[in-house]
């Protein structure tokens, strides 16, 4: 059967491929971005099976709008791709509270919106897949990529949690967690610098800006096959409700599950000494 797409983000990196894969598989598409004269530079042009729509996702109206004007379409949503979003990096103390409000608003708000504004028509139809572009860094923290992490450990959680809600109505979640892809992520037109200056800092700043220019592009993973991976997770029975993408992601994966198992071994008393103890003469 042949599927509706919405795509945050297309006009480029995963988003992009993502529209593009979907398309060259004969399905229809709802491709947004901010910048919608790039997006309609990069895409095709096929009247019958695309749309394209200009859409800043903090704007809940406006991704309300689109849905509208999707179903207006092509009468039904069967995969959203929340993939719109930036990189903030810096160290937590050098990033003044609205950068860290702009980041969530973006990457966790905005998804939420679009989300929002999809599910009715989706338990409507009793199907429909949400994938959620979550990150390497949505299950592993690191230092300088702290708020970046914080926003895609939530998308994370609350992707887990959302699988569970809409299961009962035929609906799958899945955050995706890609490791490094050359995209166009490292660029600085992806990436919020941080805006407050402290010289304890220095240091870390200036070795992670220099690993972030000369990683740019040269990442590992390939943005086309990650495209085709997400159309088979599209066309899959049973999705899962995480998922690793590239070999880095998946060596993370095993290192947090020994991680947690280790841990787990390590603090059984203490985590055990906090139950309430039970008189067995009662």
């Amino acid at each position: 059967m042949t599927k509706t797409w919405l795509i945050t983000g297309a006009g480029r990196g995963f988003g992009l491929e993502i529209a593009r894969a979907a398309l060259e598989s004969g399905d229809q598409v709802i491709a947004t971005a901010r910048d919608l004269e790039r997006l309609d530079a990069v895409l095709p042009r096929d009247e019958a099976r695309l749309l394209t729509a200009r859409l800043d996702i903090t704007d809940a109206e406006a991704a309300t709008q689109v849905v509208s004007d999707g179903l207006e379409r092509f009468g039904r949503i069967d995969v959203l791709v929340n993939n719109a979003g930036y990189g903030q990096v810096g160290a937590f103390e050098e990033l003044s509270p609205s950068r860290i409000e702009r980041q969530f608003q973006t990457n966790v708000f905005g998804t939420f919106h679009v989300t929002r504004a999809v599910l009715p028509t989706m338990r409507a139809q009793r199907a429909g897949r949400i994938i959620n572009i979550s990150s390497l860094l949505g299950l592993v923290g690191t230092d300088w990529w702290s708020i970046y992490c914080a926003a895609k450990f939530a998308v994370a959680g609350w992707s887990e949690s959302l699988s569970r809600e809409l299961a009962p109505f035929g609906l799958s979640v899945t955050a995706v967690h890609p490791g490094q892809f050359a995209t166009d992520f490292l660029d600085p037109t992806s990436l919020g610098l941080g805006d407050v200056q402290i010289d304890d800092y220095r240091s870390l700043d200036h070795a992670r800006r220099s690993f972030v220019a000369e990683r740019n592009h040269e990442q590992p993973g390939d943005p086309v096959r990650f495209a085709a991976a997400i159309i088979h997770l599209a066309d899959h029975d049973a999705p899962p409700a995480r998922v690793a993408a590239g070999t880095d992601a998946l060596h993370s994966f095993e290192i947090r599950a020994h991680q947690l198992l280790d841990s787990a071994d390590e603090w059984h008393d203490f985590a055990v000494s906090t139950d309430a103890v039970v008189d067995a003469d009662v």
